[in-house]
């Protein structure tokens, strides 16, 4: 594949290398870095429309700032990658996020320019406040900058930090990068105007300059200017002095300017740097997917996209063998809620990610987007069955951990039937330890009143929707994987399931394998290799982490020489309930053997979802291995066996 001519980032070793650089080799470097992106996404797959969509503004701040000693902070920071090249990655950077290679968002371990690592959105601004004050108190760092998108920026943290900063009135770059609004060029012009101004200006004139400059545009140019300035409907009339709300909350607000022009970008970060005294926003705007028009004219703007032709930008997805797990929910819903009125759909700015835009086409009025709100989401879904409803509550593993106090004091203590739909259960793939699902069967099964489903296949996935639409008597959860599902049969609709009830699908009397979730493929893997030893395997579907089916586990216990249970969640899940209800009813102190199955006490790094499960010791073998040591059994040595059949050959 032809790669772009980069003559000027070929020079670019570290960010030092563009503060000896013209503005105009500057804008030049951008449409290289942006190629450059380009064709290093082509080849690995991730986060490009928003990667393309701050290139200009990466250059700028880096040119301006003394980065790393100045710290930058990506909010979220899926898009980084333009970051990543300009910062002594750039002969890694075809390895994103796969196995071994760079991660797909900032991590403090892999840089030094990664001083504060991300993936889960809002947390910029406290960051960045977090390193100023550490500035303030003595520590030898400097400017702290916080990049935050329009989306990210209307969650409460984000409002918490700035609330906080406005307090503390200590010097803080915040860039409100702003890819939902377009601005005409009158608009445009009108910001150039305010920074060649602002050159002679201190930064608390800016907002008088822009007030009176507003009023002498026409009409049209006036009412775009006014919105432009009023981002998430920050110009609040009550508010002294005509201020927006990043003003009120004691920001010099400068803005907005087109986050694409290297040169109004330059002016205003080096304006802003000679003069700020305290709290920064400098609003810009950006289109996602800038300079690439398979991106920009997409729907998604290629948010996340595979491996594709970066001449024609036709992605090459991979044949689905099996529906996926998020597809099955997203149409069994609307199924559901075509039959039951009451059935509506809540989620945190994620419909497409979760399948509730299946629900949310066909019936808009009953689907509810929140935004980057998982608190809010989570006690307005407790209200809604307050109310009388039936909603479904989707939002991912990784992000539902940000409403867990919603969850208990909201939901569990009122015991309100909440329906927690948790996809990402278990391990992710390529976005690694941010997006991983490990906890949430510890921090739900903790909860008294909640009722903790987790589905082994996409058939059961079907039953499982259907059983929560039934369940009124409490919260309930059903956790499912990312990805497609094993190829089953599928029903034609969903039985209800008898709560807190598992199934046995194979019958044997030496070992036991009890199984929770998606992991049931790898077990029944496992007992095949333990019955050609001549192992009598059972293999057992728990279906519900609690309440606990302890009559299928008493059973298991009473009729095997051992147990081990297996799961896709951290230690101290499913597991560890079993061996709590087996030691407070006595049934440890026959000598039964038991080993659990869980992901490590640590985080896995980003690899095929395969590859993190074998890296966590949860691949079939290593539980044909587990169940053989369970036996007293001496496991095979598949490595030694592999090194000398090569030495036979």
């Amino acid at each position: 594949m032809t790669r772009p001519t980069t003559e000027l980032l070929n020079r670019i070793h570290s960010p030092a290398d563009l503060r000896r650089m013209s503005d105009d080799e500057l804008a030049r470097l951008a449409d290289e870095l942006r190629a450059e992106t380009i064709s290093a996404v082509s080849e690995t797959g991730g986060h490009l429309g928003s990667s393309l969509g701050v290139v200009e503004m990466t250059v700028a701040i880096h040119a301006v700032f003394n980065t790393p000693y100045d710290k930058l902070i990506w909010d979220v920071g899926h898009q980084c990658y333009p970051h990543k090249i300009l910062t002594g990655r750039r002969d890694r950077i075809r390895t994103l996020r796969q196995e071994g290679g760079l991660s797909g968002f900032t991590k403090r371990s892999e840089s030094a320019f990664d001083p504060f690592g991300a993936a889960h959105s809002s947390t910029s601004i406290s960051a960045a406040l977090g390193f100023a004050m550490a500035r303030e108190l003595g520590e030898a760092t400097g400017d702290a900058i916080a990049v935050i998108g329009d989306g990210s920026i209307s969650a409460g943290m984000a409002y918490e930090a700035m609330n906080n900063a406005g307090d503390l009135g200590r010097r803080l770059f915040v860039i409100l990068n702003d890819n939902d609004m377009s601005i005409a060029p009158p608009v445009g012009a009108m910001s150039r105007y305010l920074q060649d101004l602002a050159k002679h200006s201190p930064l608390s004139a800016l907002k008088d300059i822009a007030d009176g400059m507003v009023p002498l545009l026409p009409e049209p140019f006036r009412a775009g200017a006014t919105r432009a300035r009023e981002l998430v409907k920050a110009q609040i009339g009550d508010l002294p002095h005509g201020e927006n709300l990043f003003e009120h909350l004691g920001f010099d607000y400068i803005g907005p300017i087109d986050g694409h022009d290297m040169d109004a970008l330059l002016e205003t970060l080096r304006h802003a740097k000679t003069h700020a005294t305290g709290p920064v926003l400098i609003h810009a705007v950006t289109v996602k997917g800038k300079g690439y028009a398979p991106a920009e004219m997409a729907d998604d703007c290629y948010h996340g996209v595979a491996k594709f032709d970066p001449k024609t930008g036709v992605q090459q997805k991979a044949t689905a063998n099996a529906p996926s797990y998020t597809g099955v929910f997203g149409k069994r819903l609307l199924a559901e809620a075509q039959n039951d009125p009451k059935v509506v759909g809540v989620t945190a700015a994620m419909p497409g990610g979760t399948g509730l835009n299946v629900m949310q086409q066909a019936m808009p009025h009953r689907i509810f987007d929140v935004g980057i709100a998982e608190q809010h989401a989570v006690t307005f879904a407790a209200a809604l069955a307050a109310g009388g409803l039936k909603p479904f509550c989707a939002i991912y593993s990784s992000f539902l951990q940000r409403g867990y106090d919603q969850i208990v004091h909201d939901v569990a203590l009122q015991n309100l039937p909440v329906r927690f739909m948790i996809d990402r259960a278990g391990l992710v793939g390529a976005d690694g330890p941010t997006h991983a699902g490990a906890f949430d069967i510890n921090y739900l099964a903790a909860l008294p009143n909640m009722v903790v489903m987790a589905c082994a296949d996409e058939a059961e996935l079907v039953d499982m929707i259907a059983t929560a639409v039934a369940y009124d008597d409490g919260p309930i959860a059903l956790r499912y994987p990312r990805g497609e599902g094993t190829g089953v049969a599928m029903p034609e609709n969903g039985q209800i399931l008898e709560i807190g009830k598992g199934r046995i699908l194979q019958e044997g009397s030496d070992i036991a394998l009890l199984s929770l979730g998606a992991h049931l493929s790898e077990v029944q893997e496992a007992a095949a290799a333990l019955a050609a030893r001549g192992i009598s395997v059972t293999i057992a579907d728990a279906r519900f982490a609690k309440p606990l089916d302890t009559d299928l586990v008493n059973d298991l216990v009473a009729n095997h020489k051992a147990i081990v249970t297996v799961e896709q969640g951290s230690a101290l899940g499913f597991g560890a309930l079993v061996l709590h209800h087996l030691a407070t009813t006595g049934r440890l102190d026959g000598g039964v053997s038991i080993r659990t199955m869980h992901l490590p006490d640590r985080f896995i790094e980003h690899a095929s979802p395969k590859a993190m499960y074998r890296d966590a010791g949860l691949a079939a073998d290593d539980i044909m291995r587990t169940g053989l040591a369970a036996l007293g059994i001496a496991a095979p040595n598949f490595e030694q066996d592999s090194k000398v059949a090569k030495l036979k050959r």
